[in-house]
């Protein structure tokens, strides 16, 4: 897949070193964020991203999208989180320095992908009903203290003897139409942009990609929330159960064989309606 998008600027997002940092207002004082200047109602996003090395434990770098700021009973986010680890282990899945994070959304699909290799596709269905992404969104990229909850269900926390942290994000690409959240009806060109959104190279999945994602899942992956029915019974309507997939998990939604993570309970960012995210949980040592 080759990214055609335009390009934007580059950054870097990091937490600056506190030897001591107030535990009373840690996770709202240490977040760092870069925020896109205006929403867009469907687009592709895209950047190349490096993340915090040495010991992570506690921290979660974010490259998502959201609508929180503006809907925030009902908002809807699209996301990648990366889970801090303890020394030694890398965030990077695989590990090398830098890797391309993509998220395609139109009023069809929504895939993420990983350098060229699609992770998860989600096919706009009927019975996701209004549920489904629809309204505009703005695209964030964070670093932040998640030491309550990212690192074995909050077991490790953050230490800050290994400050600063850095997170680079760099070569930024968005196709989209920019639009109001309170508008009813989009603008003529919002239509041209959904047109090439959807007719892209990166818009549909080849039957190399699909294979691609196939062995990408089965090497990395170790859970999906769409085979954990214990708490989903039944699995969202995002979800497609592939029966040769679920087999190889526990009810947990974790593999019967080789899930080395304990479980975690994922803390948002804010409440909301709608979270479709890359959906899984890799495992870098796999």
């Amino acid at each position: 897949m080759k990214v055609t998008a335009p390009s934007l600027a580059t950054a870097t997002l990091f937490v600056p070193l506190m030897e001591e940092p107030p535990a009373s207002s840690l996770i709202v004082s240490q977040v760092r964020v870069f925020i896109s200047s205006k929403m867009y109602k469907y687009g592709f996003f895209s950047a190349n991203i490096k993340l915090p090395g040495e010991y992570t434990a506690g921290l979660c770098v974010a490259f998502y999208t959201s609508n929180g700021d503006v809907f925030e009973k009902t908002h809807d986010e699209l996301d990648f989180e990366f889970l801090g680890n303890t020394e030694g282990k890398a965030m990077e899945v695989p590990n090398k320095p830098f890797h391309r994070y993509s998220i395609l959304w139109t009023a069809k699909n929504i895939i993420f992908y990983i350098d060229d290799v699609p992770i998860r596709e989600v096919i706009r269905n009927e019975e996701m009903g209004s549920e489904y992404p629809s309204k505009p969104m703005s695209l964030y990229a964070t670093i932040w203290d998640a030491s309550s909850w990212a690192t074995s269900g909050g077991k490790y926390k953050v230490n800050y003897k290994y400050a600063p942290f850095v997170s680079e994000f760099k070569d930024f690409a968005l196709e989209g139409c920019p639009s109001d959240p309170i508008e009813e009806f989009p603008s003529v060109d919002c239509y041209e942009s959904y047109s090439r959104l959807e007719t892209a190279d990166y818009g549909t999945i080849t039957r190399r990609q699909r294979s691609a994602m196939h062995k990408f899942r089965q090497r990395f992956m170790y859970y999906s929330y769409c085979y954990d029915s214990l708490r989903y019974p039944v699995p969202p309507p995002e979800c497609v159960v592939i029966p040769s997939e679920r087999d190889r998990f526990r009810d947990t939604g974790r593999l019967k064989f080789g899930g080395s993570h304990q479980g975690r309970k994922r803390r948002s960012r804010r409440r909301g309606r709608v979270q479709v995210s890359s959906t899984v949980e890799y495992d870098p040592d796999v």
